[in-house]
């Protein structure tokens, strides 16, 4: 008789939303997922997650839960720091007094947005909004922590469940005569689908050699390839929308470019969220793909549910 394997477990936090649900799937294969959503595991309350920890006592703790209300965390920064930096601080703790390899999901909105050229992992950092603020604490508490952690920076996220821009422009085009988008704002739509399947990938070589994981413990940035603006990628979206036969009002010709000033929000957005990838790339053998291939497909997907 062989040695019994003893089969690794994991703890997802955020397991509904858009990220957390392809993790689902992604990391099905590595093991047993321990799925939790706000009910089991509310990262308001950071209080209650070192018992959610030791209850399942997880090799991997992968925490795809935020607070991510861009505009209403400008008159809720308390709130939003306590979801994104003081929860983030307690799982990052466990993490170190266990071992478990802890995964974490940040933000462009840690940048000040006014490199052109693609943000590297040790640029220098300068949030414009409470959100940014809040989340680079959280990135700050993990390095502090010690613990063996992975906090993948990344932008522009959708997929075909949940909300998201792409599905509003949908809306908004099959609704409106006019629909006006802002045209200098760049980064790279990045699917959900995409940083789950490059977490699973990640997740599986660090509990297979801890000597790896403690080397590559870190900030990566995690974005699809080549860039647009929030009008390109609208126009994107219609387009292949109606090629797929989805009729709208709207046209992507139709789709008219604007400026930030012309569409003010409580928090200031960055101006360039783009991302070098090399480190990732580099450290793990990946390739990631250009934008719109996953575009596409979620076009697909969400269109001939």
């Amino acid at each position: 008789m062989g040695q019994q394997t003893v089969p690794v477990k994991l703890l997802l936090l955020g397991a509904n939303g858009q990220v957390g649900w392809e993790l689902q799937r992604s990391l099905a294969p590595l093991g047993e997922v321990v799925a939790c959503t706000r009910e089991q595991a509310d990262l308001s309350r950071p209080e209650s997650l070192k018992a959610l920890v030791d209850a399942h006592a997880p090799q991997a703790i992968i925490n795809a839960a935020a607070y991510t209300a861009v505009d209403k965390a400008e008159d809720d920064e308390a709130t939003a720091r306590l979801v994104n930096a003081e929860a983030v601080r307690v799982l990052a703790d466990c993490a170190n007094a266990t071992g478990a390899v802890f995964v974490h999901y940040s933000t462009d909105y840690v940048f000040d947005g006014t490199y052109e050229l693609g943000y590297e992992e040790d640029a220098e950092t300068g949030p414009l909004s409470a959100y940014g603020r809040t989340k680079l604490a959280g990135e700050r508490e993990i390095t502090a922590s010690g613990c063996l952690g992975y906090i993948f920076r990344t932008s522009w996220v959708y997929a075909a469940r949940g909300g998201n821009f792409a599905k509003t422009m949908l809306r908004l085009a099959s609704e409106r005569d006019e629909l006006n988008v802002v045209a200098d704002q760049y980064g790279a739509p990045t699917s959900a689908e995409l940083i789950a399947d490059v977490t699973a990938q990640v997740v599986a070589r660090a509990l297979d050699d801890r000597n790896f994981a403690r080397r590559t413990s870190g900030i990566y940035h995690l974005a699809a390839g080549g860039h647009t603006t929030w009008h390109g990628f609208a126009r994107f979206v219609i387009q292949h929308a109606n090629a797929l036969g989805y009729e709208t009002r709207l046209s992507a010709e139709e789709i008219r470019p604007i400026t930030t000033a012309e569409f003010p929000v409580p928090a200031r957005r960055p101006a360039y969220s783009l991302f070098n990838t090399d480190k990732l790339c580099s450290t793990f053998g990946l390739m990631l793909p250009r934008w719109q291939l996953h575009a596409e497909r979620m076009m697909v997907e969400y269109l001939n549910k």
